[in-house]
């Protein structure tokens, strides 16, 4: 059946890179704005007004580089960081003392922290410090002196960029985490699906030469002994197997890179099928099947999987309650739901046994019946009591089946 790799992106750092695309042209005009508001407080506008030229079009020219982490490279950061420096130290030159002895703003007011917040979402709150120190010196600077006004805005400058530094790190910590977990869920969706085809035909192949081979003897039974390590082997390697690391993307904004491989089932979704058509040929000399007098319609991969299902239920009545066991088949088809229970007379089964067959690596119950009702949406539930055989009923919604059954 083909395949289609299904590949999904998380991330929450590329939120932030639009969020600074706009404060940085929103901040620009601020700082304009405020310019042309106090325009009589500055002895030699014309140094402003260069500055503003020049502000104006780098900002616009460099949108594109706030787009992303990999966009935004060290060089445009230290050129980005030189320009609203160069701005700071301006404004002494610009502006009269009138302006500067009563706080008023610098030329790129604000504009400055844009800078900062990028050195914080590339590189984290290392970066969001290094960035921030020489924006401290230059205001000092500005001021000749440190003035209450001046250390309260360095210090909020310093420890918001911090403060975002550290929340970009953890976050894009939290995207690996999840993006392991979501590919190791993947993984062990694929791995069981494999492990009940593995359990529905090789495992009972291997486990039948082991039984007729030492039941011959001879060459026989070294063939059977043979296909008994092989069995043991396969079933270590079906309820284990390795998990692959995950992939992140090249481009860190994009966040944590998760592929899942599914099978493309959508030839199969366009139609239903009628489960009692799938069932009826279980029905034998030793195995009755009770059934409603309309159709059974459910969609074609979950009337398999579910047949599937109750094809190991009889292989296990086969297997464990012998070939002289009943077993019976009763489908019902309720208003929500589909419920199929397979019982037997056998001798039922010990208490602690199936805990003791998956801790022995035979999956049969836990994957070829259990995993295939939970990967439906549905349940199903065993009822043994010795020497009163065993009852396993399955149950799928219909809700869940006519929308598909990833």
């Amino acid at each position: 059946m083909a395949k289609q790799v299904r590949v999904i992106r998380m991330s929450v750092e590329q939120p932030l890179w639009r969020a600074l695309s706009g404060y940085r042209v929103l901040t620009m005009l601020y700082a304009i704005g405020l310019f042309a508001s106090a325009y009589d407080e500055f002895d030699r506008p014309g140094i402003a007004i260069a500055f503003y030229v020049v502000l104006v079009v780098w900002t616009l020219a460099t949108l594109p580089r706030v787009q992303s982490a990999v966009a935004c490279t060290k060089r445009f950061l230290a050129v980005d960081l030189a320009i609203a420096l160069t701005g700071i130290v301006l404004t002494p030159i610009a502006a009269d003392d009138h302006h500067i002895q009563s706080g008023g703003p610098t030329l790129p007011s604000i504009w400055t922290a844009g800078s900062v917040l990028a050195y914080a979402i590339k590189g984290g709150w290392r970066w969001a410090a290094f960035a921030s120190t020489p924006v401290a010196v230059a205001n000092l600077i500005e001021r000749g002196s440190p003035a209450r006004d001046t250390v309260h805005n360095v210090v909020l400058v310093w420890v918001a960029s911090i403060a975002i530094g550290y929340v970009v790190e953890v976050a894009r910590a939290s995207e690996r985490t999840l993006a392991r977990a979501l590919e190791i869920e993947a993984t062990t969706r694929e791995r069981e699906r494999l492990a009940r085809d593995i359990h529905d035909g090789v495992l009972q192949v291997l486990a039948m030469v082991q039984r007729r081979g030492a039941v011959l003897g001879g060459e026989a039974g070294e063939l059977g002994r043979m296909a008994g390590e092989q069995e043991i082997a396969l079933r270590t390697l079906v309820s284990g197997g390795l998990v692959p690391v995950s992939r992140v993307s090249l481009d860190a904004a994009e966040g944590a890179v998760v592929r899942a491989v599914e099978e493309d089932d959508v030839d199969e979704d366009d139609g239903a099928v009628d489960l009692r058509a799938l069932l009826a040929p279980y029905a034998a000399a030793k195995v009755s099947f009770a059934e409603p007098g309309a159709p059974v319609p459910l969609p074609v991969p979950a009337a398999k999987e579910l047949a599937a299902a109750v094809g190991a239920a009889l292989d296990n009545v086969r297997r464990h309650a012998g070939e002289d066991a009943r077993a019976w088949i009763l489908v019902e088809d309720e208003p929500r739901e589909v419920v199929v229970t397979v019982r037997d007379d056998g001798p039922g089964i010990p208490e602690g046994r199936l805990a003791q067959a998956e801790g022995e690596g035979r999956l049969g119950v836990a994957l070829s019946i259990r995993g295939r009702l939970r990967e439906l949406g549905g349940s199903a539930e065993l009822v043994s009591i010795p020497g009163q055989g065993t009852e396993v009923e399955l149950k799928v919604p219909k809700a869940r089946g006519k929308a598909g059954t990833r």
